[in-house]
């Protein structure tokens, strides 16, 4: 069997005195999401203000609004032996909202945020109603595997 190493490049760009998830959490949900990925994988994870996420929300998806997590694929140029995924842009202000309002543990949120933002950055995507079954499914498959439940199941 072989082992792939995942680098996680760590920015903390917000000065919140909020829980934050650690270094080694991070790493254990990147390492989960890219368990379906055959090579070392490397990626940032930046975790911004409500104000970067709004502007690079505004800028790349057009909607003028902090969100959750964006994802950056990197597109890698031809020749080139790289193994870089990508950027994942996280709102920690977003993510401890939505936690609260849908009543989720906080770092179960942060995990689901990570592991679907990774997948996005392996080409996973939600747009068509088929395609996100396909990846809602995965998330809670590989959500499980961290005995995090469900987190499309609402009471």
């Amino acid at each position: 069997m072989t082992t792939t190493t995942n680098t996680l490049d760590l920015q903390i760009a917000c000065d919140d005195n909020q829980e934050l998830p650690s270094l080694a959490q991070l790493q254990l949900w990147i390492d989960t999401a890219l368990s379906q990925y055959s090579k070392d994988a490397e990626l940032t994870v930046r975790i911004a203000t409500d104000e970067e996420s709004r502007q690079l929300n505004r800028e790349y998806r057009g909607k003028d609004k902090p969100t959750n997590v964006l994802s950056f694929p990197f597109e890698v140029p031809e020749g080139v032996d790289i193994n870089l995924l990508g950027d994942l842009v996280v709102c920690a202000e977003v993510v401890r909202q939505e936690a609260l309002t849908q009543n989720k543990a906080l770092m179960d949120h942060w995990a689901h945020m990570i592991i679907h933002g990774c997948l996005h950055l392996l080409g996973y995507d939600h747009i068509r109603e088929d395609d996100a079954e396909e990846m809602e499914a995965l998330e809670v498959k590989l959500l499980a595997s961290l005995n995090i439940a469900n987190p499309y199941i609402t009471d």
